[in-house]
């Protein structure tokens, strides 16, 4: 019995760790078409409807804006070549509800080498014949 236990144990945490690594693999695609200006690879991670969401929190008082899908993507590919971004993710904490994943990414992100804001990423995906689409993103952006 204690071996039947340890055996399932064993698998559970390998069946989790694989769809965290799957998770994971999607977001960092997803940043590698956001650096790259790479728009046919965001594509291939998000979701036709994604929504993006930003939070921007000031003296003056916070906000919440949705930025249009479309937009997204125009403004990524019209970035300028000589323009040098990089969004540094921090940690991941992932969270799997069948095809239901979250994930919770602290970041950093600099233009041209210095820091420009930080905050945190918060990544919905859905899980469609066994690949991960975002669906949903919102971050909170702090000088």
């Amino acid at each position: 019995m204690r071996n039947i236990t340890l055996l399932l144990f064993v698998f559970f945490t390998i069946s989790v760790k694989a769809q965290n690594d799957d998770i994971k693999h999607t977001i960092e695609t997803f940043f590698e078409g956001f650096h790259h200006r790479d728009t046919v690879l965001l594509h291939q991670v998000c979701a036709d409807k994604m929504i993006l969401q930003s939070i921007t929190e000031t003296a003056n008082g916070n906000s919440i804006t949705e930025e249009p899908l479309q937009f997204f993507y125009r403004s990524i590919a019209s970035m300028p070549k000589n323009l040098k971004f990089n969004e540094q993710i921090l940690s991941y904490t992932i969270q799997v509800d069948g095809s239901m994943g979250h994930a919770w990414t602290p970041y950093e992100f600099y233009l041209d080498g210095k820091l420009s804001h930080k905050g945190v990423n918060a990544f919905t995906l859905f899980k469609e014949k066994d690949k991960w689409k975002i669906v949903y993103i919102i971050d909170t952006r702090r000088k």
